[in-house]
């Protein structure tokens, strides 16, 4: 299944839908997240419209004057002007102005539609003509009459029939392209293909952008650009032109003399865009996501034959119990698939099909879920697989899958591009699934980085998490509930629980033929900056120092201080637990926290209570000052004492080359002051031999919530990942001594 470019819909509970209070739709939209949407009408009051509800009609409407009020209502939810026969989300109406539509129509017309409907096929005639459906007043039946499932196969059929009005052509010329057509710039895995595009080859790009005119258009891809940080300079600028049209409509919206003139000068058609939501019906995504492939098959046919490139997604292989997911198995049986956006991938893929029978090289890029940048964190924030992560994070239970086909969007989008870019590997299959994530993998990943998870069945992992999301309650998570609450949003999930792993052999030797990265498996590690991303805007949650610690252990440091540029004639000991929310905290920042007490007479009578962090390795071993003291650690600690006294403390513990191995890992050489005021002691202060082994290796806790095999592997993560830290610190001044060395003989040559 693909979660990519994902939009959380608005949904109601029970399917029941009473009047509403617009007022009280906006104040919720205003306070941001995801609407209780039952709970909004229910407050408003007004008649509730069920299945065998009795429909109170304040005037005799027919199918046109209808027709024209529920398009004029429509026309103040979308960003667009829709006329009778175009579909409310096509004209950039939300999940969440969808609430707002039913609402207005029940309240201003008396026309009590369920979200489902707006969901199945938002047209406003097709509104009308369901609501005209209903029988007279009194009456009790079902009221909504959905187009029935042979219908929507036939439609189904219909337009993939369209294909075969295609004409028939010689293949292009196996050339590398030198001024492409990319349709979805502007969203998540486009605009990322669009940079990889123009750095793999010397491509000038036309970008398909919906927009009033080019400077509006130039304004959408640089805000894209943008927001998922990438670059939007003038080289980029040079190397792209916009092109004002519209994938859902004919011709792309163009002229006859634009759509000539574009069908002559480019060389190649790479096609991103469409509209992805669980809860639309396929007769409200079929424009974009079948009609739209099929536009671009005839662009492809007309004047020089040129090669497509459709991303589509294994969405189409999603029927339960499906066998096999191979680059070239059979997909999925039509019949069998729940969802309209899973039925549109499966159309295009049918129509392009026929096109390939025509002539027309189509080469299809499958991926599976599209995961955020490794190294930027870059990610949509409407996609459902971020929701997914973020529930993950905050809930401590996953639901039980045989596979998770997630990929970072860097390697998707890189491996589309070099596909795109290499003649003999067009007019196949290709999968860009990454590699899979196993439930086993997943639960041992997220307790290596303190997160111990639940194993559900995806039904039971649905209602908890929407469950707490509302009582906890998590308003930036509320749109998440809402698509989870749906039986057909779910369908997915079941799918997902039983998928096999998708098979990529061709992708792979591709990969191998090509010298390009490996397929990767988006896991902890892949997913790290973006998950601080999501923590950052309130949607995750890392683990936190509060919480009960992954790891600790204890250090007894005991020493002596004195004033600045004195004996340090005062004993004193520091007795410290070091602890670790997660490993992430250690990947992340390479920080550990720091708690205890201090005894110092020269302080206090009493012990100090001490609180901080310290961090390995802090400064990637540059010296200090210039110095040949490279820090291995910096102790950053705050002293206080009962009466609200308080001080700060600053401790290295340093590589020299002159020194121990062993007085180096356990030596911490301290500075200390009044809060607010400078250095007043300093000494130094040792981990005392004897207790090296006993605290710091052997008594190593673990949190006990885990397994007994998730705490020995905890304790193995935390001594290869410290020793490795202290390795390098600890080579670092022979390194550079060597360093130092040759820059001397070199300047001693270079003078004579």
């Amino acid at each position: 299944m693909t979660m990519a470019d994902k939009e959380f819909p608005v949904r109601s509970v029970n399917g029941e839908h009473p009047r509403a209070d617009r007022r009280d739709l906006a104040e919720a939209i205003e306070r941001g997240g995801g609407l209780d949407v039952a709970a909004l009408l229910a407050r408003a009051g007004g008649a509730t419209r069920t299945a065998t509800a009795a429909v109170e009609r304040p005037r005799e409407w027919d199918v046109e004057s209808l027709t024209a009020a529920v398009t004029q209502v429509a026309n103040r939810f979308t960003a667009e002007t829709v006329g009778p026969d175009t579909d409310f989300f096509d004209g950039g109406g939300t999940s969440v102005a969808a609430v707002q539509f039913v609402a207005t129509l029940a309240g201003e017309l008396g026309v009590h539609l369920e979200l489902d409907d707006v969901f199945a096929d938002a047209r406003p005639r097709r509104l009308a003509q369901r609501w005209l459906g209903s029988p007279p007043t009194g009456q009790a039946t079902t009221v909504a009459v959905p187009e029935t499932v042979d219908e929507q196969l036939a439609q189904i059929m219909s337009d993939v029939a369209g294909a075969d009005r295609l004409p028939f052509v010689d293949p292009p010329q196996r050339v590398v392209p030198r001024r492409v057509l990319l349709t979805g710039a502007t969203g998540f895995l486009g605009s990322h293909l669009l940079l990889d595009l123009l750095r793999g080859s010397d491509a000038h790009v036309v970008c398909l952008i919906r927009a009033q005119d080019e400077a509006a258009a130039l304004d959408r891809l640089a805000a894209a650009l943008t927001r998922f940080l990438l670059p939007w300079s003038a080289e980029v600028r040079r190397r792209v032109t916009v092109l004002t049209g519209d994938l859902r409509e004919p011709c792309l919206g163009l002229s006859e003399e634009g759509w000539a003139t574009l069908a002559e000068e480019i060389d190649a058609i790479v096609n991103v865009a469409a509209a992805v939501d669980f809860l639309r019906g396929y007769p409200s995504l079929r424009s974009g996501n079948v009609l739209g492939p099929l536009t671009l098959a005839r662009l492809a046919a007309t004047g020089r034959p040129k090669p497509l490139h459709h991303v589509s997604s294994i969405a189409v292989f999603n029927e339960l119990g499906i066998a096999a997911m191979g680059e070239d198995d059979p997909v999925a049986n039509v019949g069998k698939l729940v969802i309209g956006y899973d039925r549109t991938k499966w159309a295009a893929e049918a129509v392009l099909r026929r096109a390939r029978e025509h002539g027309v090289v189509v080469t299809v890029l499958r991926p599976g879920g599209i995961g955020g940048h490794r190294e930027t964190g870059a990610h949509n924030p409407r996609d459902l697989n971020s929701g997914i992560i973020a529930a993950l994070s905050r809930f401590g239970t996953v639901p039980a899958l045989r596979n998770l086909h997630v990929a970072p969007v860097d390697w998707v989008s890189k491996v589309a591009a070099a596909i795109v870019g290499a003649p003999d590997a067009w007019g196949r299959n290709y999968h860009l699934t990454g590699t899979p994530t196993t439930l086993e993998q997943m639960l041992g990943e997220s307790a290596a980085i303190g997160m111990d998870m639940r194993v559900q069945h995806w039904a039971a992992w649905c209602d908890e998490v929407v469950e707490r999301i509302r009582t906890e309650p998590v308003p930036e998570l509320e749109s998440l509930a809402q698509v989870l609450q749906s039986p057909v949003a779910r369908h997915p999930l079941e799918t997902m629980a039983s998928a096999p792993a998708a098979g990529d052999e061709r992708t792979r030797a591709f990969l191998r033929a090509h010298n390009l990265p490996e397929p990767v498996r988006y896991g902890a590690q892949s997913q790290r900056k973006t998950l601080e991303m999501l923590a950052g805007g309130g949607l995750a949650r890392l683990p936190q120092p509060e919480d009960t610690p992954y790891l600790w252990f204890t250090e007894t440091l005991v020493g002596a201080l004195g004033p600045v540029d004195a004996a340090a004639d005062t004993s004193c000991t520091l007795t410290l637990r070091l602890s670790i929310a997660s490993t992430h905290q250690l990947v992340a920042g390479r920080t550990v926290d720091v708690s205890g007490e201090m005894r110092c007479a020269r302080l206090h009578d009493e012990p100090l209570t001490v609180s901080g962090a310290l961090s390995v390795r802090p400064h990637d071993g540059i010296p200090l000052r210039h110095g040949w003291k490279h820090p291995l650690m910096h102790y950053r600690l705050s002293l206080r004492d009962a009466e609200g006294g308080a001080w700060w403390l600053s401790g290295y513990k340093y590589a020299e080359a002159r020194r121990t191995v062993v007085r180096q890992a356990r030596t911490l050489t301290v500075e200390l002051g009044r809060a607010g005021e400078p250095v007043s002691l300093t000494g130094e202060v040792a981990v005392p031999l004897e207790t090296y082994l006993r605290d710091q290796i052997d008594g190593i806790e673990v949190d006990p919530r885990l397994s007994e095999r998730q705490r020995r592997t905890a304790k193995l993560l935390w001594l290869s990942w410290f020793g490795s830290q202290l390795g390098k610190g600890l080579l670092e001044p022979a390194l550079r001594v060597g360093t130092e060395l040759l820059d001397l003989r070199r300047n001693a040559k270079e003078s004579r």
